[in-house]
C-alpha cells in the first residue's frame, strides 16, 4: 500500500500571515492536531501542531483569562510560531516508510509533498485504521 492511498487530501492549512488565535479555532473545532503552513505557491513551508500552540501560550504563566489568552495569540503570527524543520513523504511511498517516519520521529502526522506542493497528510490515525482493516481482514481469514 502506498501513502496515497491513505493520505487525506482534504486538508486544511494556514498561511504565513494567519494569526494564532485562527489555528486554535480550526484546531479546536475541527479536532485537529496539526496544520501545515503553505506560501502563495502552496509550497509548505512550516507547521503549527498543538504544542506549538500550548508553547505559544502565555496563560498558564501570566494567569490570563480566555479572552486575554485569545487576544494575545491573535498577536501572533503563524509564522513566528511554526515548526520550520519538517519531515515529509511522498505520495508513492510505502506505507511502512511512512510508519517508520511517524514512529522514529514521534510525529502525529507527515505533509505529503510532491513536487514541492503539499498534497496532503498521512497521520498515525490514518495508519491506525489501515492496521485495523489488515487485522480485521486476517481475522476473517482465521490467522488471528
Amino acid at each position: 500500500m502506498k501513502v496515497k492511498d491513505l493520505m487525506q487530501t482534504e486538508v486544511v492549512i494556514l498561511h504565513l500571515t494567519d494569526a494564532l488565535d485562527i489555528a486554535e479555532d480550526i484546531m479546536n473545532l475541527g479536532r485537529i492536531r496539526h496544520l501545515p503552513v503553505v506560501d502563495e505557491q502552496n509550497r509548505l513551508v512550516g507547521i503549527v501542531t498543538q504544542h506549538d500552540l500550548l508553547r505559544a501560550s502565555v496563560s498558564s504563566v501570566l494567569g490570563f483569562d480566555r479572552t486575554k489568552e485569545k487576544e494575545w495569540l491573535g498577536s501572533v503570527l503563524v509564522r513566528d510560531t511554526m515548526t520550520t524543520e519538517i519531515i515529509t513523504i511522498e505520495p508513492e511511498a510505502r506505507v511502512r516508510e511512512a510508519i517508520g517516519k511517524l514512529i522514529e520521529g514521534k510525529f502525529g502526522c507527515l505533509p505529503v509533498v510532491e513536487d514541492g506542493q503539499l498534497v496532503g497528510l498521512i497521520t498515525e490515525t490514518d495508519c491506525l485504521r489501515y492496521l485495523g482493516d489488515l487485522l480485521k481482514t486476517e481475522t476473517l481469514k482465521g490467522i488471528l
